[in-house]
């Protein structure tokens, strides 16, 4: 199927000289239709000195796939600001859009960010599939423990639940999952995000604007004349937001929303940063989750691993690996079901900070993130490393992959 599109591609650049506008049409329907086959997340169309390069990024790596003539760069830009509804007389500003395809019955959400570069304008295509909503805190990676603590956070009246971690780490589809399982009718549930990333039916989303002046903050202040029973705010990104979300949740309010820090452990005193009250914390955070995405196995092409002693022992020196017993680990061959990288699709690896008793008195006395990390592992918190050797050992990822994170 994908080898089909990708003849359709080669086509429509050959027809290129006849059906000049038909083919432009043709090339980007063809380049989405390609990188949805393909699970891509992203599409990057870049013009070079003399050529037009295009990459996806599929399970979070990039690669090029496309090199077109850069006599059609500014065609293909200007079909793109036609299908988002953007200025196409705009050439030396950021410009942000959205536009829909449906693909063999599908219909696909595609963002569209625009900006000028050294060889003119780039475009980059994230394509967002409803299929998110089919994602459960299992098909998520949330393991049994983690599962059991999350829900039984979310089932609290009030408070708040932080999803932390880097950009592309996957803390909006945690919450948007978290917001499916709450949502019912006997619930009011609204939502401000900057972008809304998906639908989800029976939950009122508002999407933040600057330029008129609904930020974060100020559509908060609105959602609470509302009447809402759960709200989400898509990141906490300054002091007055924070400030805001505290309150919230401490006047009966579930507020679920998202933190850029490395770990559930600096999630606390990143609220500390935001002038936020020790004591205001641990009255109102409830648990704290950290995550990664990690490249998933194919299980077409698997292969166990074998081990000499020595790369037994220097696992052992790198990584939290099992006192007793054997350690097994296996690596994907690659095959055309995975288009030859030995990897299929992506699951989180995650730690959850249960914040109880002892991890609010330590927060009350402003302790570090280290000490807060101590004490939860104590409490029995599993760490994101340790999830990933888990996970290793239940096949379900690769070493290689732990040791990016690592790197990361």
């Amino acid at each position: 199927m994908v080898e089909k599109v990708e003849n359709k591609l080669k086509k429509t650049l050959l027809d290129h000289k006849d059906q000049k506008g038909l083919s432009i049409i043709s090339l980007i329907d063809d380049l989405v239709e390609e990188a949805q086959r393909l699970r891509a997340s992203d599409i990057h169309i870049d013009p070079q000195a003399d050529s037009v390069r295009v990459r996806y990024r599929i399970d979070g790596v990039m690669a090029d796939h496309h090199t077109l003539p850069k006599t059609i760069h500014s065609e293909v830009i200007t079909r793109i600001k036609i299908l988002s509804g953007l200025r196409t007389d705009e050439h030396q500003s950021a410009l942000d859009g959205r536009f829909r395809l449906t693909i063999d019955g599908t219909p696909i959400d595609i963002r569209v960010s625009i900006a000028p570069a050294y060889y003119g304008e780039n475009a980059v295509l994230r394509l967002l599939s409803d299929k998110a909503q089919d994602f459960t805190l299992t098909t998520l990676g949330f393991s049994e423990e983690n599962q059991k603590k999350i829900l039984s956070a979310i089932q609290r009246p009030y408070g708040m639940i932080l999803a932390t971690g880097p950009t592309g780490s996957g803390k909006t589809t945690t919450l948007y999952t978290l917001l499916k399982k709450l949502s019912t009718p006997e619930v009011s549930i609204i939502t401000i995000e900057d972008p809304i990333e998906y639908s989800i039916s029976g939950i009122n989303q508002i999407q933040a604007n600057t330029r008129t002046g609904l930020t974060f903050a100020q559509g908060l202040r609105s959602i609470l004349r509302q009447d809402p029973n759960i709200i989400m705010v898509g990141e906490i990104r300054d002091a007055e937001t924070a400030g805001i979300a505290v309150n919230t949740a401490l006047t009966g309010h579930l507020l679920l929303s998202t933190l850029h820090t490395n770990d559930a452990a600096t999630t606390l005193p990143r609220l500390l940063d935001m002038k936020i009250e020790p004591y205001l914390i641990a009255s109102t955070v409830n648990i704290a989750i950290g995550q990664r995405l990690m490249r998933k196995i194919c299980e077409h092409c698997k292969k166990e691993l074998k081990f000499t002693k020595e790369e037994m022992k220097s696992l052992h020196e790198t990584l939290p690996l099992p006192a007793k017993g054997t350690f097994r680990a296996w690596r994907g061959g690659g095959c055309d079901a995975c288009a030859g990288s030995g990897y299929r699709g992506r699951l989180g690896i995650h730690e959850v900070m249960v914040v109880d008793e002892p991890i609010r008195q330590a927060v009350v006395r402003k302790a570090t993130a280290t000490e807060l990390r101590a004490i939860a592992v104590e409490r029995g918190m599993i760490t994101m490393l340790e999830d990933a050797v888990e996970k290793v050992a239940a096949g379900l990822t690769t070493i290689d992959e732990v040791m990016r994170m690592l790197h990361e």
